[in-house]
């Protein structure tokens, strides 16, 4: 039975993703017959990194900076990608090209260690080169789901600190993320809200949680969360546009009582927030939340590198 879309990374359906080409390790294989080996160290243990990307009219958006972010997550997992810079951006074009993609598509690209030859956590078991795959799919967030605004709810799971797991590692170990979704799934809501171990907001499962009051944009200080593309982005148009914009430590107290929120991410942009834990957020997509999405929104147009 189909569910109703009711969360910020539920998209419409496109009939032409039946025939999508995916590149597995630079060989484009339609998705029904894109596979890795059950020996590969992603499937066996999550390790490895990945982007998600966004395509607009003929471009990909701030793809230097997921590029930055993937390369610096495999050189702190001791991964050598194997591709330039240059070189993992023209696989990225060639499978967009093979499928006609220019516009309303979304990339997850991933880079994991590659297949071991025996099931085992240790990166020396490891036999040949990472495997790189890049699934482009047409995909545009759900409107009336974005409309009605995001429902949130704080769950028990916690968002660790660097002695566990570093957050601004973008890897395939997202188990902790998963238990988040799952709670807040059994609870009704749209989006995990995660606390620090000290109880602070942190951010959401999948996104990245802001909050408006008496004019001022708060969210949370980057150690307990993943260096956010689309975060970053947020912050810096605010200070372009003198919106004050504060990175700081605060409490589910005032979460409750702000006069606006909203999530951020690369898939959905600007998403407003209409509940956090049954207390209704003062005004949906109030004014605040509008002139930011406005300008993200000509950011983005303004930071397409062209598909060549």
């Amino acid at each position: 039975m189909t569910q109703e879309p009711h969360g910020v990374h539920d998209y419409a359906d496109d009939l032409r993703n039946a025939d999508i080409l995916v590149s597995v390790n630079g060989e484009l294989k339609h998705r029904d017959e894109a596979s890795v080996s059950v020996f590969e160290s992603g499937y066996i243990l999550g390790d490895g990194v990945w982007e998600g990307l966004r395509v607009s009219n003929g471009g990909i958006a701030f793809l230097d900076v997921h590029l930055k972010r993937l390369y610096a997550g495999a050189k702190a997992i001791a991964m050598d990608i194997g591709l330039s810079p240059e070189e993992l951006t023209q696989r990225l074009f060639d499978c967009l090209n093979a499928n006609g993609m220019t516009d309303g598509v979304h990339i997850r690209l991933m880079v994991t260690r590659g297949i071991k030859k025996t099931p085992y956590q240790g990166p020396r078991f490891t036999i040949g080169k990472p495997t790189i795959v890049i699934i482009p799919e047409y995909k545009a967030p759900v409107a009336q789901v974005i409309e009605r605004g995001q429902k949130l709810f704080t769950v028990h799971v916690r968002r660790t600190g660097p002695a566990e797991q570093d957050q601004k590692l973008n890897s395939h170990s997202k188990l902790n993320c998963i238990l988040a979704c799952i709670q807040a799934d059994e609870a009704g809501a749209d989006e995990a809200l995660m606390l620090d171990p000290d109880g602070f907001v942190a951010t959401c499962n999948s996104t990245h949680f802001f909050i408006v009051r008496d004019g001022e944009v708060w969210t949370s200080p980057p150690e307990y969360c993943l260096g956010g593309i689309t975060r970053g982005n947020i912050i810096r148009v605010c200070r372009e546009a003198n919106i004050p914009v504060f990175e700081k430590r605060f409490s589910l107290f005032d979460v409750y009582s702000a006069d606006e929120a909203f999530l951020t991410g690369t898939f959905a942009g600007v998403s407003p927030i209409r509940e956090v834990d049954g207390r209704a957020i003062e005004t949906l997509n109030g004014p605040v939340s509008q002139r930011i999405s406005a300008l993200y929104k000509e950011l983005v147009r303004n930071s397409l590198t062209p598909i060549t």
